[in-house]
């Protein structure tokens, strides 16, 4: 292990309510189903980037009497992961403060490696996925899942609500991120010394009352946050006329019979040699 630069030196995207809220949609059955059937009892996993530990927890389920360990460099992100495990009784789930690029496990130490919309936040991809081979067993299973921006969409979109989409996308950009990685990750895991790669894709759909309330809170009180739009308006990605423009947009599309959107990922299983 070396000292290395925080993996996200410059994390715009914050760690407000809205965006939390997200994040605990989120779970091991509808974001790690494609990591499922390479699980079983008494394996060792680690989930990189675990964020509060929805999908971490519910990992820890399927590999009992096996232990997760879930890793986060957002301190107040692992809090919300231990209580979660604590409430859950999930006694083989433990989590750390740390950095993927640095991570403080041994070499060979995990049969599986974990990450859900981790690798599209990390700016030196390689220097990640290098760290998470080396803690992984000869023969050991990586598994991703990754958003798929420029595929994502909704409808109807006013005209005007893509553009906040790219806002996002040019923020990660900004941060040295990668808002396509689920399309580009196959490249990246291929680069890193991984085989026997499998690719599918996904959405994550949002269509009824509720779910369009979700998102229609998340644009307004996250996406469009002052936090957001100033650091976009700093990178000149946006102005505050465009703000204004997307919140009468997500007041009509709230309403719209037909609001719906979907949001891409891409999803890897790959092994280390």
């Amino acid at each position: 292990m070396t000292q290395q630069m925080s993996a996200t030196p410059d994390y715009t995207m914050g760690f407000s309510e809205e965006l939390i809220a997200s994040l605990k949609r989120f779970n091991a059955e509808t974001s790690a189903f494609h990591l499922l059937p390479y699980l079983r009892p008494g394996l060792r996993v680690l989930d990189f980037g675990c964020g509060p530990g929805i999908i971490s927890v519910g990992l820890a389920k399927y590999i009992d009497p096996g232990e997760l360990r879930g890793v986060d460099m957002e301190e107040s992100q692992i809090d919300l992961a231990r209580d979660l495990a604590r409430a859950s009784g999930r006694t083989n789930a433990i989590f750390h403060v740390g950095d993927v690029t640095d991570l403080p496990f041994e070499d060979g130490f995990f049969d599986v490696a974990h990450g859900h919309n981790i690798l599209m936040h990390i700016p030196d991809t390689a220097a990640a996925l290098a760290e998470v081979k080396r803690v992984l067993k000869p023969g050991g299973i990586l598994g991703c899942r990754e958003m798929i921006g420029s595929a994502s969409f909704v409808y109807p979109d006013m005209n005007i609500i893509p553009r906040s989409w790219d806002m996002l996308a040019d923020l990660l950009s900004a941060d040295d991120g990668h808002p396509d990685m689920g399309r580009d990750m196959k490249d990246h895991i291929l680069q890193a010394g991984f085989d026997n790669i499998r690719m599918s894709a996904s959405f994550n759909t949002y269509s009824s009352p509720e779910e369009v309330e979700f998102i229609y809170n998340l644009g307004k009180d996250w996406l469009l946050s002052s936090e957001i739009t100033l650091a976009a308006i700093k990178y000149g990605a946006w102005t505050e006329e465009l703000s204004r423009r997307l919140r009468i947009a997500y007041e009509k599309w709230k309403v719209h019979p037909a609001a719906f959107v979907g949001v891409a990922y891409g999803e890897a299983i790959a092994n280390k040699p």
